[in-house]
This record gives structure tokens, sequence and C-alpha cells, in this order.
């Protein structure tokens, strides 16, 4: 929180002490980051942690514009992709003499890479708000993607470019050759670019961007342009998605455009951040981590992942619109007030209910697929042990009843939940009122 105080040379800012809570929240989340590589060890999990790590970046550095800012981007992957064509060249440059800056400052230069990409297109998004801005950064990411195929001397054609992060003489005995430094040097980016962007939420800038997102009439009325601020928070969200992107480059000593600086990876961002929770500092942290799981898991198991990531996404719009993050904090509220085991039963029927639906409407896509793409190899498909006949009738209608029984238990335990929900929340208030008159009546 920050403070203002006013002297003789005028009005400066300063911040509160870090109080305890808060140490040990960074402290943790500082050996979560040490200790994880030691505790999956395999080599699909030290990959999975670093894709998290800079995917931790660039969410954050995109609920900037969509949390704080109130901006719905639909281009965020070009400040990203441009910060690792950038990383790409300087790092080749490197490697040949032509540029003498080691892999460690890599990340800073597709920084300052997405922040002058967004200094440049930022100025003609951020001049409109709402759909507008929304549509204007549709079209610049558009734009930016069918450009990258005309210039196959900086973005490498469809093929892309490819680097070597190994060169030099390594940086205090380093090489980054293994993919245990590569991950550490990402987690060491993660950490302060975290810790930078939480700092911003408490500055003047990070303030009034809120004040934007909220009411930009009065903000407006009281003096401020609401433009530039959008303006600037534009800048300082394209620097960090730049140090993302360049992280990413590192990890993988390839960069493409097709991939890199498409609208679908903007909308990527765009989904997680949502599910993870956009109201909260942390929820992008938690998106960035459901990002990897699916795109790298769940697309393993199933090539219906997609269709399964949709559905997800339209239960939490329509029952959870504060992402995961709302869900956490709202529980927290209830469990501080001990409130919580009461609802422990409704939130079990919930559970069981929801995966009876799930397995239904799980076998019946899953048949679906296997019909459409996999027709030649037989009608028979394993799934979760069992084996189904995708051109069984019966097999059709029993898996249509799990799915109809379970959706309909569902929709019950849901109705019910929601009333004792309610009644809880209700209680909660009761509590507060008679906590706030028994201390006005102590004073």
């Amino acid at each position: 929180m920050p403070t203002t105080s006013s002297s003789s040379a005028g009005q400066h800012y300063s911040f509160r002490p870090l109080n305890i809570g808060r140490a040990v929240v960074w402290s943790a989340f500082a050996l979560v980051l040490i200790v994880a590589p030691k505790v999956f060890t395999s080599s699909l999990a030290l990959t999975m942690l670093a894709q998290i790590g800079y995917l931790i970046i660039i969410c954050l550095s995109y609920n900037i514009l969509l949390g704080q800012g109130g901006m719905l981007s639909f281009g965020h992957a070009v400040y990203t992709g441009m910060g690792s064509f950038l990383a790409v060249h300087a790092m080749n440059w490197a490697s040949q003499g032509a540029l003498p800056i080691p892999l460690v400052l890599i990340p800073l230069v597709g920084g300052l890479a997405g922040m002058l990409f967004a200094v440049l297109l930022g100025f003609v998004t951020t001049k409109k708000s709402g759909t507008t801005f929304a549509m204007i950064t549709l079209g610049i990411g558009e734009l930016v993607a069918s450009m990258a195929l005309m210039f196959p001397e900086f973005f490498g054609g469809e093929g892309g470019i490819t680097t070597d992060r190994v060169y030099g003489k390594g940086f205090l005995g380093i090489t980054f050759g293994p993919a245990l430094q590569v991950y550490y040097l990402i987690a060491a980016y993660c950490f302060v670019c975290t810790a930078l962007m939480f700092a911003f939420t408490g500055t003047p800038l990070g303030r009034i961007l809120n004040a934007v997102r909220d009411n930009p009439e009065r903000v407006e009325f009281i003096g401020y342009n609401t433009q530039r601020v959008r303006y600037y928070a534009f800048i300082i969200a394209g620097f960090f998605a730049g140090i993302g992107g360049a992280l990413a480059a590192i990890n993988f000593e390839i960069v493409t455009a097709a991939d890199s600086v498409s609208v679908m990876r903007s909308g990527s961002y765009l989904l997680f951040t949502f599910l993870g929770g956009a109201t909260f500092f942390f929820g992008p942290i938690i998106g960035a981590v459901l990002l990897v799981f699916a795109s790298v898991l769940l697309s393993e198991l199933s090539k219906a992942w997609l269709l399964y990531l949709g559905l997800v996404f339209l239960f939490m719009v329509m029952y959870a619109p504060g992402g995961i993050a709302s869900l956490i904090m709202m529980n927290l509220r209830v469990a501080r007030h001990g409130r919580l085991r009461a609802l422990l039963p409704s939130y079990l029927a919930l559970c069981s209910t929801a995966i009876v639906a799930v397995l239904g409407a799980a076998a019946m896509i899953e048949m679906t697929y296997h019909l459409q793409l996999n027709a030649a190899l037989g009608p028979h498909i394993g799934f979760l042990g069992a084996t189904l006949d995708a051109r069984s009738t019966a097999t059709w209608i029993a898996t249509g009843l799990v799915f109809a029984v379970g959706i309909g238990l569902f929709e019950v335990c849901r109705r019910n939940f929601a009333q004792r929900w309610s009644a809880t929340q209700e209680a909660i208030e009761r509590d507060l009122q008679r906590g706030a008159a028994g201390k006005g009546g102590n004073a």
C-alpha cells in the first residue's frame, strides 16, 4: 500500500514496510521455485516447470491490461512474439561475436523489444477503450501475424528461426546448456518480474489504472488523461511480455511466427488469465499453471482437449466469472468465519455428481472423435480402463444415461448448494454487523 506525505521538497510516495504475512508468502514463492526441480526430477516435469515460469510472467503482464486496466486485448502475443524474435536474433549475433551480450541479459533484450513495439502500436491502440480497443488489438494481431510470413529474413518464414543458447564463456561458469540451468534462469526472472509487477499495483500509476477501469469519466473529471494512463500501462505490459517471450525462446531455442504471434496464442493468454482469475494478482499465476497442464498433459490424453477446454471456460463464465482465484478467496472468507465445515457435504455432493456427468459426456465425446478420426482402427476404444464400442447403440444409450443422471443430480445439488451458500453469506454478514455494533458500543 503506498502512502503519501508532503514536505518542503514537495509530495513524494513511500511504501509501508513488508509485513510478516507478505514476507512469508514471497519467501514461500521463492522456495517453491528453488525446490520444485528437486522434487519433480523427470525431464518432462522440468520442461513443464520452465514453461510455467515464463508463462507466469506473460499472464501477469496480460493481467495488467485485463484485470487492472479493463483492457480486453486480443493481440498480446504480438509483444511476446516480438520479444522472442529479437531475443533469438540477439543470441545469434552474440554467438557470431557481433553483439557482446551474455545470455542472462537476453531476456532484457526481449523486454525492450516488447516495450518498443508497445510504444509504437499502443499509441494507436489505447486511443479507444472497450469494444473498440478489443477490435483494434485483434486487427493488429492479425496484421502482425500476416506480415510475419512476408518478411522471412526477420521471422524465418514457416520454419522459424533457430538459435543456440550455449555461446561465449558462460556466466560464472554456467553455460546454460543443461535444462536445469535454464530453468533456474527462468525462475530468477519469474520471481523478479512477479515482484516488480506486484509493486506496480501499488504505485500511483497502478492505482489510477484501476480507477480508469472502474470509472473513466470520474478520472477525466479530476484531471487525468485516461488515454495516457492506458498507454503507459500498455508499455509496461509490453515490456514484461517481451521478457516472457525471450525466456521462451531461450528455453526452446526456436521461434516460429505461426505460433508466437498468432491470434490463437493471444486467445490462450486471455483464456487462462480469465480462468485463473483476472481480479486477483495471483489469479494469472494459477492460469499459467493450468495453461501448461492443458497444453502438455491434457493434449496427450485426448485429441478433444480443446473441446474440453472450451466447455470448462463456458462453465467458469456461467458459474464462477471471477475465476479460480475468486473461488479460493470466497471459501477462505467462509473458513475464516468457521462456516466451511457446514458446506463440505454440499461440496462433496457437487463433486461426485459432476464427476458422473463428466464421465458420461467424456465417453460420448471420445467415441465421436474416434468415429470421425480413427474409424479405420475399428469400433472399440479404450476409456479409463474400459473398452467402449463406438458403433454399439447400447453403449451410446448407457453413456447417455450416465450423463443425464449425472447432470440431473448435479443440478439438484447445485440448487441445494446455492441455498446453503446464500444462508452462509447472510450469517457471515450478521456476524460482521454484530462485531461492528460491539466495537461501536465499546467505543
